[in-house]
């Protein structure tokens, strides 16, 4: 069997095809959890911590005052940006728990399917 066939029945297996379909719808349901997130969860989130921006809060290493943390990368001071990663976790509990409730609702759908 030639190399150029042997690849041909690997890319049409099922198991290959289902994948690529996965990693696309994937893609799609990324950016509905991402816009969930971003446009209606996180607002919330905005107005129950009274507004608090996390991301200019920063630590400048080895002195130096900024007031912005964009201003302290623009000036090459090392920075331990805190506030990014306080949002990043926020956001990942966010979409975690966003997931969460999304196949809850696909799993008591499928409870009510008529077995085959």
């Amino acid at each position: 069997m030639s190399m150029m066939s042997e690849f041909k029945e690997f890319a049409v297996k099922g198991s290959v095809m289902d994948l690529a379909i996965g990693v696309v719808i994937g893609g799609a349901f990324q950016k509905i959890v991402d816009s969930m997130v971003s446009d209606i969860l996180m607002p919330v989130v905005g107005l129950l911590t009274g507004g608090i921006d996390f991301t200019n809060r920063f630590i400048t290493v080895g002195g130096g005052t900024f007031a912005t943390l964009e201003a302290a990368k623009k000036a090459g001071a090392p920075t331990v940006a805190y506030g990014l990663f306080l949002n990043q976790v926020l956001t990942f509990i966010i979409v975690a728990f966003t997931l969460f409730l999304v196949i809850k609702g696909v799993n008591r759908m499928r409870r009510n399917e008529p077995a085959a």
